[in-house]
């Protein structure tokens, strides 16, 4: 049979030619374009991915503790070997090994059910809001807890439990940083001194003769500390626990405390006196790597540091009136560099954290802004009108990197105006 012939679709010689070339042209082209746009959806997820905080961050594949099935995040439970399972972490995520000194995670909370107050839970939005704001200016990362990870540690016991798990969900963390919900960051500028602590595992604010001369469980306070994320934090964490809740002896231990310290008079088990009669009884075990903080307000009581704030509106003031370039606007990002400047001229002056200098944290103990039961030795409204102030006092600090500034402290939904 004689094979049937195609006609070709394109005319002559000439112009099958220049079909020719116009189809290997098209074809090619098509290839470039398809493959322009692979490479670029592959860079764009590359570098949203890889680069959005800066760091690279490795695929999760290797072998790590998270595959032991034993594995409990469970205060109480027992972990071994904790440093080394960390830095074998690490290897298995080398984006995260330079800088891994000093990365912080702040851990903050509140209990699980709606405030008792009207203002509670608008209170705790912007006590969360500051937290926000800080950890953003320092590049920190932050983790808002509002569950109990042990059904007998709530409350005043809640504290450990969100420390451990925190501790086992960020291995890249060094330093967990416990602040409680009623304690504002008043100075936005200023970073924790980490190489200060370089041989400690826990930082705390306290005064010595307080806890070791005095014998009183409120020479320190448990409301802001820092938690070093290793072994003997972890055997830390289980020994503290072992006074609270889930002891068989716990109201032993609440008595204990009452005969140990000379102020406690509440036979209840909490946190701190655990915290302090650690120190107090057991220093040999623990407290060469406990740090009391007294040097700056790593927390200060708010019935004083409120009124602090308007010598430090005045003193900052008068320094920028001196020093030009504190008086430059610039991006948020440079807060930080900006606050070791203006360090330079407060040790010059020699302001201190009484005598003008912002206090990093006004911790509002005894205020309770959830329940809006505060401590009646407190008088009328002191307690709102003192967070209200310590919050707007710091938001302006923020509000200033975004060029407005709130003239009045006493009240949130004031107007704002262009500096």
């Amino acid at each position: 049979m004689k094979k049937q012939k195609i006609p070709w679709p394109f005319g002559n010689k000439k112009e099958k030619l220049n079909a020719w070339f116009s189809f290997v042209i098209a074809l090619v082209t098509g290839a470039v374009v398809v493959a322009t746009c692979v490479y670029s959806f592959s860079f764009y997820y590359s570098t949203n991915n890889f680069q959005a905080s800066g760091e690279i961050k490795d695929c999760p594949y290797g072998h790590t503790f998270y595959d032991d099935p034993n594995l409990s995040y469970s205060i109480g439970d027992l972990i071994e070997n904790w440093d080394e399972k960390r830095a074998e972490w690490l290897k298995h995520h080398p984006g995260y090994i330079d800088g891994a000194a000093n990365r912080v995670l702040l851990l903050t909370g509140s209990q699980p059910s709606q405030c008792g107050s009207p203002v509670g839970d608008f209170f705790l939005l912007r006590l969360f809001k500051n937290k926000v704001d800080y950890c953003r200016i320092h590049g920190y990362d932050i983790f808002y807890n509002n569950a109990y990870f042990h059904p007998k540690l709530d409350k005043l016991w809640a504290k450990p439990a969100a420390i451990r798990a925190s501790m086992l969900a960020h291995p890249e963390a060094e330093w967990i940083w416990w602040v409680d919900v009623d304690a504002v960051i008043t100075n936005m500028e200023f970073k924790i001194p980490l190489e200060k602590y370089k041989n400690h595992n826990i930082i705390l604010n306290g005064r010595p003769d307080e806890v070791f001369e005095k014998r009183s469980w409120v020479g320190i306070n448990a409301g802001v500390v820092l938690f070093r994320n290793c072994q003997w934090t972890m055997d830390f964490l289980n020994a503290w626990v072992s006074m609270g809740p889930i002891s068989p002896d716990f109201q032993r231990w609440g008595r204990i405390f009452v005969s140990t310290f000379s102020d406690k008079t509440d036979p209840r088990s909490t946190d701190q006196s655990a915290l302090g009669y650690m120190l107090l009884k057991q220093y040999d075990k623990w407290g060469s790597k406990i740090y009391l903080e007294n040097d700056y307000c790593f927390q200060c009581y708010w019935d004083m540091a409120v009124d602090w704030l308007k010598k430090a509106t005045n003193s900052y003031a008068n320094i920028e009136m001196n020093v030009s370039e504190l008086k430059r606007r610039h991006a948020e990002l440079d807060t930080q560099s900006y606050g070791d400047l203006r360090e330079i001229y407060l040790e010059q002056g020699g302001y201190g954290k009484k005598t003008g200098r912002r206090p990093f944290i006004t911790h509002f103990t005894g205020c309770s802004p959830c329940s809006g039961k505060h401590n009646p030795i407190y008088d009328g409204d002191s307690c709102w009108e003192g967070i209200e102030k310590a919050l707007n006092f710091a938001d302006n600090q923020v509000l200033r990197n975004f060029g407005f500034l709130r003239p009045d402290l006493s009240n949130a939904s004031s107007p704002v105006y262009p500096i």
